[in-house]
């Protein structure tokens, strides 16, 4: 997550303090990522060192207010026109989690799956839910340009991203737990000794000397 490129973005429309750019953060995005006010204040500094944004005098409640210089203006449309980079994913906790999981001693990698599964619906059943009542929002301030009407509509994009997110996890759970049953079979069928024809010696069954069937006396020396 690019916080730097967020405050840039919010500043862009006019002066800000942090602790106000850390609310509308939060507006726009639903409160997703939450930030504290220590991150907006290092970030700002590290942007006012890198020449992006500047001290812009104070408001009337006495906050320092930051204003965005030319430097990071460019830099914001920059970052909006790059692509995100995929090529360097971030690390995912539950794709370690499952790969870690399989042939380590005492672990059911297929409940882990189970379990995870459940979390992930029950996820994607409250984004669902958060869904519905963002476009309730939205669909009541259609046609009004208002910062409300904004923050409304960006929260529906990530709303709409954390389903489409859980829906591709769902699936990938379930292919995991489908891979892992048919490797599961075909280590079974290859572990299973294979069926002796019935002139192989070595599985006749034996027979005890107690069950033999004495021959008699004219068969042992050949009278009749």
């Amino acid at each position: 997550m690019s916080i730097r490129h967020g405050l840039l973005a919010l500043l862009e429309q006019g002066p800000r303090y942090g602790s106000q750019l850390r609310t509308e953060f939060e507006s726009r995005t639903g409160a997703t990522w939450p930030l504290n006010v220590g991150q907006v204040y290092t970030t700002l500094s590290r942007l006012e060192r890198d020449g992006m944004v500047a001290p812009n005098g104070d408001d009337d409640a006495g906050h320092p207010l930051y204003a965005i210089t030319d430097a990071g203006r460019a830099e914001l449309h920059q970052w909006f026109e790059r692509p995100v980079d995929r090529t360097s994913p971030p690390r995912d906790e539950l794709a370690i989690k499952l790969a870690m999981a399989i042939g380590a001693p005492g672990v059911d990698i297929r409940a882990v799956i189970q379990a995870q599964r459940h979390a992930t619906l029950k996820a994607m059943q409250d984004y669902t839910r958060l869904k519905a009542q963002a476009l309730i929002a939205v669909e009541s301030g259609a046609g009004q340009e208002t910062h409300r009407g904004r923050d409304d509509m960006a929260w529906l994009l990530v709303l709409e991203q954390l389903i489409f997110q859980t829906e591709a996890e769902a699936r990938w759970l379930d292919h995991s737990e489908s891979r892992l049953v048919r490797l599961s079979a075909s280590a079974a069928r290859g572990a299973t000794p294979p069926q002796a024809g019935p002139s192989d010696p070595s599985t006749a069954p034996a027979v005890s000397a107690g069950s033999r069937k004495p021959r008699s006396a004219a068969a042992r020396f050949g009278r009749h």
